[in-house]
């Protein structure tokens, strides 16, 4: 098994807490993504998967988007997706808007938001998060 060590970014929600962020790379571009343990799938903002894949599903299943709301849900398969050297292919992921998220981000001076790094890919690949070192570890 080996180890893919990739660095984190720690940005501060003004002493209300923090996000870690990870950079991915998805249709060529590098992007971020928030580092969200209790997050039960990993989501891709819907208009970006939507500009990248015009072939998106729609899905009637209702979705839990956040322990208190539920929305329908599109669903995705990115070809090739890359976290650090680790590269997941065919990865099947549910978009959500992001827009309000990257509207908050941006009026506390923080970089936009590709996604949502959930527990489906973190629990798939043994994911250790160490806050001292600002590091996420997977195992292939």
């Amino acid at each position: 098994m080996r180890t893919i060590t990739v660095p984190l970014t720690l940005i501060n929600l003004q002493d209300d807490g923090f996000h870690l962020l990870v950079e991915i790379v998805v249709f060529g571009q590098k992007l971020l993504t928030v580092v969200d343990t209790g997050a039960s799938r990993s989501v891709f903002d819907k208009v970006f998967l939507m500009n990248h894949l015009p072939e998106l599903q729609h899905s009637e299943e209702t979705q839990a988007t956040t322990l208190f709301t539920t929305s329908s849900t599109v669903q995705a398969t990115i070809p090739k997706l890359k976290i650090g050297r680790l590269v997941i292919k065919e990865y099947n992921t549910i978009a959500l808007d992001l827009e309000s998220v990257n509207q908050t981000y941006e009026y506390l001076g923080h970089p936009p938001i590709i996604g949502i790094l959930g527990s489906d890919i973190l629990q798939q690949y043994q994911a250790i998060v160490n806050f001292k070192k600002l590091k996420l570890y997977l195992y292939n």
